[in-house]
C-alpha cells in the first residue's frame, strides 16, 4: 500500500488580524537539547514508510514557535495538571473550561486566570479549537536517547523520519499510549515543536509517551541495532507483511514522511521492509492511521506470545 499523495499543498494563509500578540510575555524557551549517543544499544531493524500526502504546518501550527509554550484543549491540559513534570506558568480558562477540570482531576492547584472564548480566540486565533482552556508551561524533560532504550522493556519503539505535520505525530502518540509503545524517536530537525496543536491531537498521550530527539537518525537506528533492537520500516512495496513479524523481539517501527516515505539512507539502515495489508479498493493509509494498525498488531501478537 501508499500513503496518499495529494496533487497539492495548502498555501500559508496570513496571519489572523484578530491575534494580538502580547509583547510583554517573555519569548518562548526552547526544548531542551541533550546528547543522546553515551551508551550503546541493541540490533534491530526498521525501514520504510508508506506514501502518504505531504506533511503540512498551517498558519495555526506556526504560530505556536512564536511566544511561551501554550497548549489548549481539556484532555491535554487536564494530562498536563496531572504530569508532576510540568512546570505550569499560566493556567487560563472560561468558567465552563474551570468547572470541566474540576470534576476530571478535582481542585485546581495553580491560580486561574478567568478568561472568555474570545479572550482565548485573541491569544490563540480565532480558528483554534481550545474548548476554553490554555496552559502556558515549560518544556518537559527532555529524556536521553539511552535511556529511552533502557526503559522499553521489549515495547516497540516508534521511530519518525522528517514526520513534521503536528496532527499525525499527535495521532500517533495517542496510539502509542493505546497499544503501549515505549517512547518515540524524531530528528531534531523536520520534526514539529512539543506544544499545542501536537498536544490537542495527542489528548493527553504528550504527558504519558517519552519524545527523544536525535541528531542523525541513521545514527540512531544503527545504534538501536547495535543493542539488539530489530528496526522495521513501513514500505508499501514491501514483500514481508508486518503481521508476519517476529514482534517478540524489541522493535523500532520506523515511518517517514507524508508524500515521500522513508529517505533512501533510512530504509537500507532497516534491518527489514514490511507493508501493511489491505484488502479493499484504496490501499493508502495516513501515517498516523497506519502506524496505529502497526502498533495493534505489535500488540496482538506480544499478546498471544505471552499466552
Amino acid at each position: 500500500m501508499r500513503w496518499c499523495d495529494p496533487s497539492h499543498v495548502h498555501p500559508r494563509p496570513p496571519e489572523s488580524p484578530n491575534v494580538s500578540k502580547d509583547a510583554s510575555r517573555p519569548p518562548q524557551r526552547p526544548l531542551s537539547r541533550k546528547p543522546g549517543w553515551q551508551k550503546k544499544f541493541s540490533r534491530t531493524g526498521h525501514g520504510k514508510d508508506q506514501r502518504q500526502r505531504p506533511d503540512r504546518r498551517d498558519d495555526d501550527d506556526r504560530r505556536e514557535d512564536e511566544g511561551p509554550l501554550r497548549l489548549f484543549g481539556l484532555h491535554a491540559i487536564e494530562a498536563a495538571l496531572q504530569n508532576s513534570a510540568r512546570k505550569i506558568k499560566r493556567l487560563v480558562l472560561t468558567e465552563n473550561a474551570e468547572r470541566r477540570l474540576v470534576d476530571a482531576v478535582g481542585e485546581l492547584k495553580h491560580p486561574v486566570e478567568r478568561a472568555s472564548p474570545r479572550d482565548l480566540d485573541r491569544i490563540l486565533g480565532a480558528d483554534t479549537v481550545h474548548q476554553g482552556a490554555m496552559l502556558e508551561t515549560e518544556p518537559l524533560p527532555e529524556p536521553e536517547f539511552a535511556d529511552l532504550i533502557a526503559d522499553a522493556g521489549g515495547r516497540p519503539l516508534i521511530v519518525l523520519d522528517q514526520v513534521t505535520d503536528p496532527h499525525n505525530v499527535g495521532a500517533i502518540l495517542r496510539s502509542a499510549a493505546a497499544f503501549g509503545a515505549a517512547g518515540l524517536v524524531m530528528t531534531r530537525r523536520h520534526s514539529p515543536p512539543l506544544n499545542g496543536v501536537l498536544a490537542k491531537s495527542a489528548s493527553g498521550a504528550l504527558e504519558l509517551i517519552p519524545v527523544a530527539l536525535v541528531q542523525n537518525l541513521s545514527r540512531a537506528l544503527e545504534e538501536l541495532k547495535d543493542v539488539g533492537f530489530f528496526v522495521v520500516g513501513l514500505d508499501g512495496e514491501a514483500e514481508a507483511a508486518i503481521e508476519d513479524l517476529d514482534w517478540s523481539r524489541p522493535t523500532a517501527l520506523v515511518m517517514g514522511a507524508e508524500g515521500k516515505g522513508l529517505r533512501e539512507l533510512t530504509g537500507k539502515t532497516c534491518d527489514q521492509l514490511a507493508r501493511i495489508t489491505t484488502q479493499g479498493p484504496l490501499d493508502s493509509l495516513n501515517v498516523s492511521n497506519a502506524a496505529a494498525v502497526a502498533l495493534h498488531t505489535a500488540a496482538l501478537a506480544r499478546i498471544k506470545s505471552r499466552s
